[in-house]
């Protein structure tokens, strides 16, 4: 059969794109190097929870029209994503607000205290500069938000993100941080945010029934390869320096891996999300997945738990890639590439590894639902 797209990879972008393309009456066929749909946001059941297995993914956006798309495939609840930073057994909110302040100096009570005080710190920072701009992630940091913070909740945790240390890090990578006068937990800004009832394969299974999909097959090795035989266009998502057999030179990503274990009690964290900010744990974070779906009683209604540790690694082949690496060298190579790749005219290069750019859920699906097929 010839299809009008062949695409490369079942995640998010390449499942929507599956979906709006059988809507406009076109012939998709998807193929998947993994054994399974999805890509990231597959999620596992154990123990009737639904285990996010690479990483958490929490669905938040302000585009109606995207958060009534994905509500259009599948139900979303109402998870409200509030982290928690544990800095050697202090426990601190996410992101930075008056209950951080509180907790981090206890006699800061008021907005006006608390920006007192990180305005102090952060004129130290500036003075020790003696005029010149920050020259690395651990200057511009601290003349963001003081020693306090960037010593409890920054330092650290970034280093084992980026396996260096923020010495090292270039200053453009945190040119701001989010900081907030008010007592308010909720990480994001948006207006929707929640996770799919039933889990993120329903979202996928949604987006792709009626598509014609393989998974085990990698496009590199396999007949596709060759996908003119087998399709007009291509829709491509896999990693962007791979599709030109690297003839520029390899771009470089950070990889996670999961340590991932069932827990013989209802509630081990209270919380969904706790990031470990010290080098004290060599994980940067523990997700407790029931807590996306299961709110109040419901968590004790269901008598095991499964937790993940996760643990930020320099990417090695044969892994998987999970972020691009956010520095001069990097950014002027794909650059490059992005280049090579307007000039494949029947070839769309979608997605964070396609276009090796860091992208949340909802901007993928608005890149994709703006597409004229």
């Amino acid at each position: 059969m010839k299809y009008d797209y062949l695409i490369v990879g079942s995640g998010l972008f390449g499942a929507t794109f599956a979906y709006k393309a059988k809507k406009a009456g076109k012939k998709c066929l998807v193929i998947d190097k993994r054994q399974h749909l999805g890509g990231n946001i597959y999620c596992e059941a154990i123990e009737g929870i639904n285990v996010h297995k690479y990483g958490a993914h929490i669905f938040h956006t302000s585009n109606k029209e995207v958060w009534d798309f994905v509500n259009s495939i599948v139900e979303f609840n109402r998870y409200t994503n509030c982290p928690v930073a544990n800095y050697k057994g202090e426990l601190y909110n996410l992101p930075f607000n008056m209950n951080t302040f509180n907790r981090m100096w206890p006699d800061v009570h008021t907005p006006a205290e608390a920006e007192a005080r990180i305005n102090e710190q952060k004129a130290e920072a500036i003075a020790a500069l003696k005029g010149q701009e920050p020259q690395n992630l651990e200057e511009q940091a601290l003349t963001l938000v003081g020693k306090d913070i960037f010593n409890k909740l920054i330092k650290e945790y970034t280093e084992k993100q980026w396996g260096r240390k923020c010495t090292e890090l270039p200053a453009f990578i945190i040119k701001r941080l989010p900081v907030r006068m008010i007592f308010d937990n909720n990480y994001f800004n948006d207006k929707y945010q929640g996770i799919p009832i039933g889990g993120y394969n329903k979202l996928i299974n949604g987006l792709l029934e009626g598509v014609d999909c393989k998974t085990s097959t990698d496009f590199f090795n396999s007949e596709y390869k060759d996908w003119r035989k087998y399709a007009d266009k291509l829709v491509y998502t896999g990693a962007l320096d791979e599709y030109f057999d690297y003839k520029l030179g390899k771009l470089d990503w950070r990889t996670v891996s999961f340590k991932t274990r069932i827990e013989d009690m209802p509630n081990y964290q209270g919380n969904a999300v706790i990031n470990y900010t010290s080098h004290d744990e060599p994980y940067t974070r523990v997700i407790e997945h029931k807590h996306f779906e299961m709110f109040g009683q419901e968590v004790y209604q269901c008598p095991k738990t499964v937790i993940s540790e996760e643990y930020s690694t320099e990417y090695k082949e044969g892994m998987e890639q999970f972020y691009p690496v956010n520095d001069e060298r990097n950014n002027a190579l794909a650059e490059q590439y992005r280049k090579l790749a307007e000039q494949e005219k029947d070839v769309i290069f979608g997605g964070r590894l396609g276009q090796y750019r860091y992208f949340d859920m909802a901007p993928v699906i608005e890149q994709v639902l703006s597409y004229e097929l």
